[in-house]
């Protein structure tokens, strides 16, 4: 390697590094580890969790700290541990979840609030939620400023909503998350929070006293002794070989390039990092021998800030980017604003603004960076193999791809002043406050002359940039910028300018929207001129026809607002009580074991699935590619290795078929498993399996069927058994002929939904003695796991062990389809005799999952001319995939829901299509939310014809307790306990909501570019119960050990059934668990208590005082009294099912230039009976409810054109974040009237509220509405709405050529004028 080699070597074989303030040094590892690799792997710590690998999903946040000993100062920054490399972190620290606070020392305050304010369900995102938090008061506790009230910290409570802005969850829906982060700002009105356990709301006063106590400093972030280490090292630096390591550290850019001539380099396995943030982006391929830092060369660090400008280092963070930018002239302000929302908090803490900037010039990377810098004239300096260049950002993106050997050294952005000059930027993209890759963005920067008030602006000068619309790199419309020199604007010149740019904008083939992104293009362009101009109805100006003002970003800015209204009981006390979660301050501190968090047996083996890319092919051969990753495979697992006696199954159940674990000879699916690749680590396991080669062949086989319409067309179903079968209700031709209207043809699709638990599929198999097997899984099914791991083997069920603690979010993914992870790893580890153990990664589990079923309904429909139904006919096809699943029962789902309006006759036609395609599976309100939303379409579309109010034909049909009992049979239960018609009049017939439907009128009447709408949605939704297990044990100390036929998945089932320890096992799902469980764990009590009453008594009257409880097991185990109970409870036969109420006003407001839509308000109400617990069901309505709103509007779970998932990870697939809740979310949970038959009067809550979500798709439509009224009076105002309703769907049914006609009309009427004249 040469001296140079050695010299510019880093901590070379023992990067030393302090986690939670012990010293650990990292000997012998691989180079290309990460920071969350060697936490869970090398160190006790387990609350950074592997969420998405790409820093999209923020579980993996920790605490990086760095110290500066020629200041003395310590630098503290949240990052993504699961992009971080070790080799970066010599002498840092890094605090963890478990650092801040645990069991053994006390919990942080940022753990007790979670806990307190009801913010963790599952728990997997906690953690990192935890050190998002604490990350942010950090940073606010150094800034300057007054030192806040005591329990306090500095942070806003803007600022408290954007500390989580990047972090995902899928079971809370966010206010609670808010509610934490909201607790410690010191602006806070503490009566503005919701539900918690410090105080009583309505009741007791809120005051910070009650709160966990948060002082700033508390936690030591960075130990002594390694400032004592950094400072001996600076003295007496040694000289280190990175031979070992793999790591280099050049000083100059001089060792640098000496670096690149040496004989080892080779592009291909070195790669050169600052932060290997891209790699969230672009995933490595490969692994690598070697790689080079170069974060401590000074010229990539330097921040220089003249007169002229500022000159920005390579290696400058984007958040140390953002921090200059924001102290200068408004140029410089504005870039600061948009790149704020560049990815998220840890991501720009950690991701630097040259590796965004090179990236762009490399690869097809969608960069808001380049394309603000672009339009503020930046210059970037450039080092390449022979000399340092100077050249504009736009000579740089037009050259060819920079080879590895070309460093990006520093970006100049020229200080523009702030006279005459104006700039604008512009981004659409999914989620306002970042972490989303844009549809387009813009900046654009005018220099001009003249006054706006009176002739208006003369544009001198111009730059516009556009990016990431489907072009390479950012590009300048410099057509369009010729044009406009020289000109005042004019509607007549902003319309040239238009169609120049829509001739200059041309997404590249194969882009997704192309349509969308020029209509884009043209808004942002359209929007900036017509403020330089007069009289244009400028969209950030006021309106000709109204005086409201409507800023660009106002409603991204809206604090979030919430309302609760409970009812505690106190019949059953303690059930009724909001208690805290059990184990929440456990979720919080990372200390709650998860699968992947136990730790790895002895010669524990890793898998990962090889999957096929084509729908329908013999497997000719598995081959590997020649690389480094391919060296690490061990064996690869198949067919072939399945034992005698055993099947290819993976998932199933006996009643309604099996899904094969492997596609062999024949893969059916594209993303069927085909192998698994067995190696050392997960790592090695993950970079293995994609250098697999498959060789496909598709002689004498069908092509395959992918759509519901192939599938018809070649008779290609799924048996539906008859039990499973929904029946007809009435005469379907009577009620027609009673019809004074008819819709013959009607017509809506729902497309599928990711589950996106925050925990992927995994297990670990652990061989035992005599045959046998463990398996941890985590599963929401393990009896059927079971089965179907002892069919894979060929062995009885009792050989087979299941375990399950706890499970990382659900929703059903975890039934069915949790099982073939399982399946893999027994199937290894049986063969080979070693544990083996599989984490999926983010894209293979997004890959395999299946998902909601995509829906097709055509539908006629009869009805009266006072909106009274008469008949309904629907021809419904369901999307099923290759094999049943559970599919058969999602045809009774989706027409249980659909019958919550009274159609008069029912009848219909359902096709149940086996396709090439992953099986579907249930997703949370499986089919009725389908059936629930089909039916609001088809009321819609009513009502449209009718010419009335929606809300009036919906209150007209809700059926009366006669009717219902018609519809739903026994499971309408006695008259007073049908509570929907209260609660849809108390929200839709309320003084209240008529005062907002008119403010809505009156809003549209005045905004031009933005349109409201409001709408009521009722829901009903049928549960089952089912018997249920329950097993009550006092132990020899009076502690009580539980056991119960569910799994705990973050409903808060542990906490219903108030217990200390459980075991579980059965089947979790529906809905029912908690309910079923806790009544059998109450019988189980009933029985204790009866076998202890008797010594109670004698106890009692011996002593004539109460009798402690520990005395009482005491004797009674003297007295050899059984104290195990246990309990199978079984529904009332005539009672199996019973229908649970709802209903949800939400207002939007959408953008009629860019699609965008922001929730301004949901009101919901929610019939749970007499609550068990009223936090943990406010929980469940809350985070049902956002789920439903990912998919009804963002969620675009997208295949190829053979099936294959592409939309496959955190980049491309968009759940709601904080950013995307409603602004104002309020929650009213109603106890209805008594029914002993239900389980102490409770009802369900984890499912149901998730159908409300329609309310917001339903309110985007009459803001689409208002929206065809006023720019397109020939269009029908009857529209197909489609599931789900992107950014792009609602600005092309707004009309993607709304500016153009909004010009056109200006500029005629200007014409007129002029001719007039």
């Amino acid at each position: 390697m040469g001296s140079l080699g050695k010299e510019a070597a880093a901590a070379g074989e023992r990067v030393v590094l302090a986690v939670n303030g012990a010293r650990h040094e990292a000997a012998g590892v691989d180079p290309s580890m990460t920071l969350l690799e060697f936490l869970r792997t090398r160190t006790p710590v387990r609350g950074p969790k592997l969420g998405c690998g790409e820093g999209g999903c923020g579980a993996c946040v920790v605490l990086i700290s760095k110290y500066d000993p020629a200041t003395d100062v310590v630098t503290e920054f949240s990052a993504s541990s699961c992009l971080t490399l070790l080799g970066s972190l010599n002498h840092c620290s890094v605090t963890t979840s478990e650092g801040i606070g645990n069991t053994r020392d006390g919990y942080h305050p940022v753990q007790q609030r979670l806990a307190g304010f009801h913010a963790s369900q599952c728990g997997y995102c906690t953690p990192g939620m935890c050190m998002s938090i604490f990350s942010a008061l950090v940073k606010a506790d150094k800034t300057g400023g007054p030192a806040p009230t005591p329990g306090f910290s500095k942070l806003t409570c803007s600022e408290a909503e954007h500390a989580v802005s990047g972090n995902l969850c899928r079971c809370t829906g966010y206010r609670p998350i808010l509610d934490t982060c909201k607790s410690f700002a010191a602006d806070v009105d503490l009566e503005d929070l919701g539900l918690n356990s410090f105080w009583k709301k309505g009741t007791d006063p809120a005051d910070v006293d009650k709160l966990p106590e948060y002082s700033s400093g508390a936690v030591c972030t960075f130990p002594e002794f390694l400032k004592s280490e950094i400072k001996v090292q600076m003295k007496d630096a040694p000289v280190l070989n990175a031979d070992e390591d793999g790591w280099y550290h050049p000083k100059s850019i001089e060792e640098l390039h000496t670096l690149f001539d040496s004989d080892w380099f080779d592009e291909n396995s070195v790669k050169i990092v600052a932060s290997n943030t891209g790699a969230g982006v672009y995933k490595d391929q490969d692994l690598y021998k070697k790689y080079i830092d170069i974060k401590g060369i000074p010229e990539l660090s330097v921040i220089d800030r003249t007169n002229k400008g500022v000159e920005i280092g390579a290696a400058v963070s984007i958040s140390k980017a953002i921090e200059i930018f924001s102290d200068g002239t408004p140029v410089f302000r504005k870039i600061a604003s948009h790149l704020s929302k560049v990815a998220s908090p840890f991501i720009r803490n950690m991701g630097t603004i040259g590796g965004n900037v090179i990236m762009a010039q490399r690869l097809p990377f969608a960069s808001d960076i380049v394309t603000v810098l672009l339009a503020a004239g930046s210059t970037v300096t450039i080092q390449t193999a022979s000399k340092m260049l100077c050249l504009t950002l736009e000579e740089f993106l037009e050259q060819p791809p920079c080879d590895a050997k070309t460093i990006l050294v520093t970006i100049f952005v020229p200080d523009w002043g702030s006279d005459n000059i104006i700039f604008e930027t512009s981004r659409a993209a999914p989620r306002p406050f970042g972490n989303a890759v844009s549809y387009v963005n813009s900046a654009f920067l005018a220099r001009t002359s003249g006054d706006a008030a009176s002739e208006g602006l003369i544009i001198e000068d111009i730059c516009l940039a556009f990016g990431a619309y489907g072009v390479d790199h950012a590009t300048r419309a410099r057509k369009v910028e010729e044009f406009l020199k020289g000109k005042s604007v004019s509607a007549p010149v902003i319309l040239e300018a238009v169609q120049l740019l829509k001739d200059v904008i041309s997404p590249s083939e194969g882009t997704t929207h192309p349509e969308y992104r020029v209509s884009l293009a043209v808004s942002f362009l359209f929007s900036f001129l017509s403020a330089l101009g007069n009289n244009l109805n400028a969209p950030n100006g006021s309106c000709a026809n109204g005086p409201e003002k409507h800023g660009k970003v106002a409603n991204d800015d809206l604090p979030i607002r919430s309302r609760q209204e409970l009812v505690f009981n106190d019949e059953y006390k303690p059930v009724g009580k909001p208690i805290t979660k059990s184990g929440a301050e456990l979720q919080a501190s990372g200390e709650a074991v998860y699968v992947d968090d136990i730790p790895a047996p002895k010669d524990c083996l890793y898998g990962a699935f090889i999957y096929s890319t084509h729908p329908h092919a013999h497997i000719k051969s598995v081959n590997f590619r020649s690389s480094l990753a391919s060296e690490k495979v061990i064996t690869v697992i198949s067919t072939k290795d399945i034992p005698a006696g055993g099947k290819n199954v993976g998932s199933g159940w006996a009643m309604l078929g099996h899904e094969a674990l492997f596609g062999d000879p024949v893969s059916e699916f594209a993303g069927q498993n085909i192998g698994i690749v067995i190696a050392e680590t997960q790592k090695y396991a993950y970079m293995a399996a994609k250098q697999a080669i498959i060789e496909y062949s598709t002689e004498n086989l069908e092509p395959p069927i992918l759509t519901i319409e192939d599938a018809i067309q070649h008779d290609s179903y799924i048996p539906v058994l008859p039990v499973f079968a929904p029946q007809p209700i009435g005469d379907f031709d009577q009620g027609m002929s009673e019809a004074d209207h008819k819709i013959l043809s009607g017509e809506v699709k729902l497309e599928s939904q990711y589950y996106f638990y925050m925990e992927t599929q995994t297990a670990l198999a652990i061989p035992d003695e005599d045959n046998c097997i463990t398996v941890y899984v985590s599963t929401q099914l393990p009896e059927i796991t079971q089965n179907v791991v002892a069919d894979l083997l060929g062995i009885p069920c009792h050989n087979v062990r299941i375990i399950t603690r706890r499970v990382g979010g659900g929703f059903g993914g975890k039934g069915m389809k949790g099982s073939h992870a399982a399946c893999a790893c027994a199937l290894a580890a049986f063969k080979l005799r070693r544990p083996v153990r599989m984490y999926l990664d983010r894209k293979m589990d997004m890959i395999m999952a299946g998902g909601r079923h995509p829906m097709k309904a055509k539908y006629s429909v009869g009805f009266k001319s006072d909106g009274t139904l008469t008949a309904l006919h629907v021809d419904l096809g369901i999307n099923a995939g290759i094999s049943p699943d559970l599919s058969p029962l999602i045809p009774a789902y989706t027409i249980a829901s659909l019958k919550k309006y009274n159609w008069g006759a029912l009848a219909f036609d359902i096709k149940l299509c086996k396709t090439n395609m992953s099986s579907k599976s249930v997703v949370r309100a499986p089919g009725d939310v389908q059936g629930s939303f089909i039916a609001e379409a088809i009321i819609e579309h009513v009502a449209s014809v009718l010419g009335s109010d929606t809300n009036v034909i919906r209150r007209k049909n809700l059926h009366s307790v006669e009717s219902l009992t018609k519809f739903y049979s026994d499971s309408a239960g006695d008259a007073p306990t049908y509570s929907l018609v209260g609660i849809f009049d108390k929200l839709a017939s309320s003084a209240e909501y008529q005062s907002r439907a008119e403010a809505v009128e009156r809003f549209n009447g005045g905004s031009r570019w933005k349109k409201r709408g409001i709408s009521c949605v009722p829901i009903t939704y049928e549960v089952t119960l089912r018997p249920t297990p329950g097993k009550v044990s006092i132990l020899n100390d009076g502690s009580i050990a539980v056991e119960v036929g569910g799994v705990e998945i973050g409903q808060g089932l542990y906490t219903k059934a108030d217990s200390l320890s459980m075991i579980q096992g059965g089947f979790t799902g529906g809905s029912t668990t908690s309910e079923s469980s806790c009544e059998a764990v109450r019988q189980a009590c009933t029985v204790l208590v009866k076998r202890l009453k008797p010594i109670k008594e004698g106890l009692e009257a011996k002593s004539g005082a109460p009798v402690p409880w520990s005395t009482l097991i005491a004797q009674a185990n003297m007295a050899s009294v059984n104290l195990s109970a246990h309990a199978f409870w079984t529904p009332d036969p005539a009672f199996v099912k019973y229908i649970n109420y709802g209903a949800a006003v939400s207002e939007v407001e959408i953008d009629v230039l860019t699609g965008g839509t922001t929730i301004l308000r949901s009101d919901l109400v929610y019939d749970c009976g007499q609550s068990l617990n009223p936090a943990v069901d406010l929980g469940q309505v809350e985070g049902a409810f956002v789920q439903g709103v990912g998919f009804f509007t963002n969620e675009d779970y997208a295949r190829n054109a053979d099936g294959l998932v592409v939309n496959d990870g955190t980049w491309t697939y968009k759940i709601p974040t904080v950013d995307t809740i409603p602004k104002q979310f309020n929650v009213e949970l109603i106890n209805s009237a008594r029914d002993q038959k239900r389980v102490l009067s409770s009802k369900a809550s984890g499912e149901p509220p998730l159908l409300l979500a329609a309310s917001v798709h339903c309110a985007m439509r009459e803001a689409i509405r208002a929206a065809r009224k006023e720019f397109k009076a020939n269009s029908p105002l009857t529209f197909q709405m489609d599931v789900p309703a992107t950014m792009a769907d609602v600005k092309e049914l707004c009309g993607l050529d709304v500016v153009e006609r909004h010009l056109q009309s200006l500029s005629s009427a200007a014409t007129s004028a002029a001719v007039k004249a």
